[in-house]
């Protein structure tokens, strides 16, 4: 459970985590930052919110990783206040994977935020997402930002200009439910044929027995519905992401 992987987390370094303003030009957006509780310059990862924006869940994620040692910042693409729910989730999700480039622009501005707190090595940067985060993360890949990584958890795999794939600096891990029903098979081809184009490093794992949102208790346990916990899964694909940034991040010391 997140529980568990939070307990156990919760044993290395203490954390403090605080909202944070911050702008995309003229749109104020408020994002929450994490970092260990000690004067150290470390790696930054950002974390890309789901659809109903950021909440308590993407705070979650990014304790735990700054109890790990990292400078974590979870992102607001939406704008301060805008946090959807309902059916509004899935409409303000397709505003943004309907325009690639304001998408992108969001997640580029807190790129650049995170760049300039103090305490962050401005060299080694990467982002995950869940959900709709996850196709930010990738999007971010997709846009030639400066990142070292970028990792999806049961995100969209769908890019708008597949074609640019060979502007993707970063290294990508997806970390996908096997019988997840959102995201078709065509995506999964589609998305192999442009990390090959591009020749990205890239890898993918697919979880046995999961589907969409399988890191998310909050889901339940109803495989039926498309999106449900799997604690395997989430287990898995949380020591997976750890794996990659280890390796990134130490690569990018030397």
């Amino acid at each position: 459970m997140l529980a568990t992987l939070l307990l156990t987390t919760m044993m290395t370094l203490p954390v403090n985590g605080k909202s944070v303003d911050y702008k995309d030009g003229d749109t104020v957006l408020e994002g929450y930052l994490a970092k260990p509780d000690k004067d150290v310059v470390a790696p930054a990862v950002l974390v890309i919110h789901q659809w109903g924006g950021l909440g308590e869940y993407e705070k979650r994620r990014a304790d735990m990783l700054a109890q790990m040692g990292y400078v974590a910042f979870a992102v607001d693409v939406y704008g301060k206040g805008v946090r959807p729910t309902g059916q509004a989730r899935g409409q303000m999700a397709g505003k943004y994977k309907g325009d690639r480039p304001l998408f992108r622009q969001r997640l580029t501005a807190a790129l650049d935020y995170v760049r300039g707190v103090p305490g962050v090595d401005k060299s080694r940067v990467a982002a995950i997402g869940y959900c709709f985060g996850g196709t930010g993360a990738l999007e971010l890949a997709r846009s030639g930002a400066d990142i070292l990584g970028a990792v999806s958890f049961h995100g969209g795999l769908d890019g708008a200009n597949p074609e640019t794939a060979s502007q993707i600096k970063a290294k990508v891990l997806v970390l996908h439910g096997a019988d997840d029903p959102f995201v078709p098979a065509k995506d999964i081809t589609a998305f192999m044929e442009e990390m090959r184009a591009g020749k990205v490093d890239w890898s993918m794992v697919s979880y046995g027995n999961a589907v969409h949102s399988f890191t998310e208790v909050e889901a339940g346990n109803d495989n039926s519905r498309g999106a449900a916990y799997n604690a395997e899964a989430d287990r898995r694909s949380w020591e997976a992401m750890q794996d990659f940034l280890a390796e990134i991040f130490r690569k990018s010391a030397r």
